[in-house]
């Protein structure tokens, strides 16, 4: 099993953040992980991307080439990062920011109010990076919640462990 994964949307979501956090619960299942990231210059607002691969065996090329999920957290993220998708990919959108889907995907598709239930729920749209991973896991099984929770757990404030649990049951919720 090899699985790859592109979070994508502006700077300051936390998708980089997400990304390691997804890696790191992949190594506490016992799998293979590589995590690689890019953004633009500017420090938040620009585009925004971490990339995952998760696997059983070696993992022999570092770069995300056929994502088999995409997480867009906005418009020009679903618009730039869609591209190479596989036919039968998952898209997962933040469909506050994500209005129009990109025409080429015909794989699964989750119009999810991630950005929207962060602030909902939390009260903070910062949240909104751990709600995605919930809702990630939710519909792949790409990791263990378990292992999700312990790696979320590892890399948030300490005093916001409650919220980030929270986070987590929300995502899954939303699927």
């Amino acid at each position: 099993m090899k699985q790859e994964l592109r979070l994508s949307g502006t700077g300051g979501q936390g998708l980089i953040l997400a990304g390691i956090i997804l890696a790191e619960a992949a190594l506490l299942d016992g799998k293979l992980a590589i995590q690689s990231q890019s953004y633009g210059p500017e420090a938040r607002g620009g585009s925004s991307k971490s990339e995952v691969i998760i696997s059983d065996n070696v993992i022999h090329f570092s770069k995300v080439t056929e994502p088999d999920l995409l997480l867009a957290m906005s418009q020009e993220a679903a618009n730039k990062y869609s591209n190479d998708l596989k036919p039968d990919s998952i898209l997962v959108t933040d469909k506050l920011f994500v209005t129009e889907l990109p025409a080429k995907h015909t794989g699964k598709t989750y119009e999810l109010p991630i950005t929207h239930s962060a602030k909902d729920v939390l009260g903070k749209s910062l949240f909104a990076n751990i709600i995605a991973l919930g809702a990630l896991v939710k519909i792949t099984g790409i990791v263990s919640e378990a292992s999700l929770e312990k790696a979320v757990l590892n890399r948030v404030p300490k005093g916001t462990e409650d919220a980030n649990r929270r986070a987590l049951q929300v995502g899954r919720d939303l699927v």
